[in-house]
């Protein structure tokens, strides 16, 4: 068995979830964000994925 190192990606919120859907802000939360320019450095698998692309226009993502 082959052990991979997991890649990780790096997400930060750049803008305010005030405003947004209720949804929206929910994934923003579960993403472990809280404030403008806090961050999170996630494994980076396709539910991830899609948490990010839902809030795409919120997060920035390295």
């Amino acid at each position: 068995m082959v052990n991979k190192a997991l890649r990780t990606i790096k997400v930060t919120l750049v803008k305010s979830p005030i405003g947004t859907k209720q949804s929206h802000r929910a994934t923003v939360r579960g993403l472990g964000l809280r404030k403008i320019n806090s961050f999170s450095i996630l494994n980076d698998t396709p539910e991830i994925r899609g948490m990010v692309n839902k809030i795409n226009y919120l997060v920035k993502c390295e």
